[in-house]
């Protein structure tokens, strides 16, 4: 993709569930580490989060065949619980995540600035794919 221009790809779903329980899924490294991958062929050994302004957090992602792995982490540059969390990872890429509220459902809609390495389209639906997962954890929990 080696271009200078910044593409920024968003993804959403609609979970049957109130933003609190949503919220606490989301963030607590108890549930993190079982929805956060993309396939079942991935899972999240460990997860630690910091959830404030400043904060880190930090998913180690790995291959259960133990063939790859990797940390996804970063810092918090704003969190407003029920609703807003925004976060810088290590390479300054910035991630945005709306959580909107409408009854018994929520809305999770995360923005990301893509990476150089992998097609626009191949992060669209690794991230996608996660997000999946987690609605399918929330609602089934």
């Amino acid at each position: 993709m080696n271009t200078s221009e910044k593409i920024s790809i968003t993804i959403e779903t609609t979970v049957n569930a109130p933003v609190e329980k949503v919220w606490q899924f989301w963030t607590e490294p108890e549930h993190i580490t079982q929805w956060n991958n993309a396939s079942n062929d991935w899972h999240t050994p460990r997860a630690e989060n910091d959830l404030r302004a400043g904060g880190k957090f930090l998913s180690r992602m790995e291959a259960k065949d133990g063939s790859f792995g990797f940390d996804f982490e970063g810092t918090y540059d704003k969190v407003k619980p029920n609703e807003l969390i925004t976060y810088s990872l290590g390479d300054g890429r910035k991630v945005k995540i709306d959580f909107t509220t409408n009854g018994s459902e929520t809305k999770v809609a995360e923005t990301f600035d893509a990476e150089d390495t992998n097609s626009a389209e191949m992060q669209r639906q690794g991230w996608q794919a996660i997000l999946d997962n987690f609605k399918k954890y929330v609602e089934a929990n």
